[in-house]
């Protein structure tokens, strides 16, 4: 059985993951599909306005420090080697570290540099609207299932 502070690291780790997995849930579930119902000027203005928004300390705590949590995990279970829960605690970490944290680093913010740089109303924004909408989200998708997958290989550990 899992114990200790290292019970700890890990409940927090289902939190963190979790907490993610919900926020990104929500953006592939209704947010995305609300701006991209929009006039591509209103759309790139809104999701430009989001993106700046999105960097608050608030949000980066649960999202870079629940990264720092996953590569803790990893740490300590390649150093402990525990009996139990091994092979989901890495898992977790891996799912979360590559398939959040590297996705949202090679996917989706290159994406919204790019968007960033455009002038809401200019024809080169509408035309790449569509394009952002739709890769943007698949790409959050996939984002989604890699922060939940997480939670729920981390509560899995611990029965």
């Amino acid at each position: 059985m899992i114990d200790g502070p290292y019970f700890v690291l890990i409940v927090l780790g289902v939190l963190g993951t979790g907490l993610v997995a919900g926020v990104f849930c929500g953006f592939s579930t209704f947010v995305m599909r609300g701006l991209g119902a929009l006039p591509p000027a209103q759309g790139v203005a809104a999701m430009n306005a989001i993106n700046v928004a999105a960097v608050t300390p608030a949000f980066m705590l649960v999202f870079a420090g629940s990264a720092v949590l996953c590569a803790m995990i990893a740490v300590v279970t390649f150093v402990l080697w525990p009996d139990d829960g091994k092979v989901e605690l890495l898992l977790g970490s891996a799912l979360f570290l590559v398939g959040s944290f590297g996705l949202t680093v090679v996917a989706n913010v290159p994406r919204n540099d790019t968007l960033a740089g455009m002038e809401p109303g200019s024809p080169e924004a509408a035309a790449y609207w569509p394009t952002y909408v739709r890769e943007w989200t698949m790409w959050n998708h996939v984002r989604t299932v890699a922060s939940a997958a997480a939670a729920v290989v981390y509560v899995l550990a611990l029965t």
